[in-house]
């Protein structure tokens, strides 16, 4: 199958409907719209077995008309950033105040539709399920647990999803073996103390002393108690206490988050920071409480089912278009969370062209824009592997 030069014939109608979500873009758990004009095109094309995960998710499937029992899920996240868009002369700009399509999803809610296109088109030549994942909340890491909750994952043999990348020149594809993402957790220490005049100290807790010397601490963990080749991140990002400049504060609060790229290394350092946290306190005569919110596990791609997908890549876009050494990211993506339980991979789709500046800006950054070339690969690359895994041709 040339899904290559069949995702390019529909490079305008990609466009357009990435067009459409940047414009109207909704942040986490609040993606009806969204999750409205994807059903309508599901039904457009002729996917109408649908149902929707817990508000604003989308689970479609279809089958293959040859016998075969495999499945595959295609996933997409489909929710945006509570960030303003600066580019407001781009046509296309987000309508939304405060809002915006600031990490791709927007391409890749377009390109699996797309890739649904091709893939509907064409099932008379292949047998077994196409399960399609357009998902809600990655940015909170809360939308994969819910199609895991629902089951929906039950039953697939391999599950695969694109991220857009501006690290990447549009046209190559990144497919790397082994940790690509970290893991996220967050964490909500509360330190209780007793307030006092400062003073006389002696007859307080500072709650803000001892949550101050938790924020120094933590970071031992890191250089202490992990080996130094195995990435690990511990961030404080807020610290709140007392209510007076003269008063020892009675109780304080610290956020933050711990990022690492394997399942022990999160878990030792989960009950590192929690011992020490706790230890801490009761040092210098407080208490202390942590509560903890996992966001996403460490996304792993494992190195055979890579060997399934590089083929692919080479096969539509060229041997040059694969890049097997992007480097790590401390940032994380729901995604993980699938791959523990069904073999999978997340390829990471070059969306930059130096010669639009905006395409090469970070993720997240309120000017983030795309090189929409990245939609016809992504789209060719979703329906490609999904074909060759329900073939039988790999796997």
């Amino acid at each position: 199958m040339d899904f290559k030069a069949e995702a390019q014939a529909l490079a305008p109608y990609l466009s357009a409907l990435r067009r459409e979500f940047h414009m109207h873009p909704e942040v986490s758990r609040q993606e009806f719209w969204t999750a409205e004009r994807i059903e309508a095109e599901l039904e457009s094309i002729g996917v109408t077995d649908r149902q929707r995960v817990d508000g604003t998710g989308v689970c479609a499937r279809f089958f293959g008309e040859k016998p075969g029992d495999r499945v595959i899920t295609l996933r997409a996240d489909i929710d945006a950033l509570a960030i303003q868009e600066v580019n407001t002369s781009l046509p296309y700009c987000s309508q939304q105040p405060g809002v915006m399509h600031a990490c791709g999803h927007d391409g890749h809610a377009a390109a699996l539709l797309g890739a649904v296109k091709l893939l509907y088109a064409h099932r008379a030549e292949f047998g077994g399920e196409v399960r399609l994942f357009f998902q809600q909340a990655e940015e909170i890491g809360y939308g994969a647990k819910q199609f895991m909750k629902a089951g929906l994952i039950e039953g697939s043999g391999r599950v695969f999803g694109v991220h857009m990348a501006p690290d990447v020149p549009c046209g190559k594809v990144g497919v790397k073996p082994g940790p690509n993402n970290a893991s996220v957790d967050y964490f909500k220490i509360t330190v209780s103390g007793k307030a006092a005049h400062v003073s006389t100290p002696h007859l307080g807790v500072d709650a803000l002393y001892i949550a101050s010397q938790m924020v120094v601490a933590l970071q031992a963990l890191v250089t202490r108690r992990t080996s130094p080749v195995d990435p690990l991140l511990i961030g404080v990002g807020k610290l709140t206490a007392g209510t007076a400049y003269n008063i020892v504060a009675e109780s304080a609060v610290l956020e933050g988050t711990i990022r690492a790229f394997s399942a022990q290394t999160r878990a030792q350092t989960r009950g590192d920071l929690e011992a020490l946290c706790l230890e801490t306190a009761k040092l210098y005569g407080g208490t202390a409480a942590v509560e903890w919110e996992d966001f996403a596990s460490p996304l792993v791609n494992p190195a055979d089912i890579c060997r399934e997908v590089a083929p692919v890549v080479e096969d539509l876009f060229g041997p040059e278009a694969l890049v097997t050494d992007r480097p790590l990211s401390l940032g994380g993506d729901d995604f993980g969370d699938y791959q523990e339980k069904v073999p999978g991979v997340y390829a990471f789709v070059g969306s930059s062209d130096p010669a639009k500046p905006d395409t090469c800006r970070a993720l997240h950054n309120d000017r983030f824009d795309l090189d929409e070339g990245a939609l016809v690969v992504a789209a060719a690359l979703h329906a490609g592997y999904a074909w060759q895994y329900l073939t039988g041709a790999i796997g």
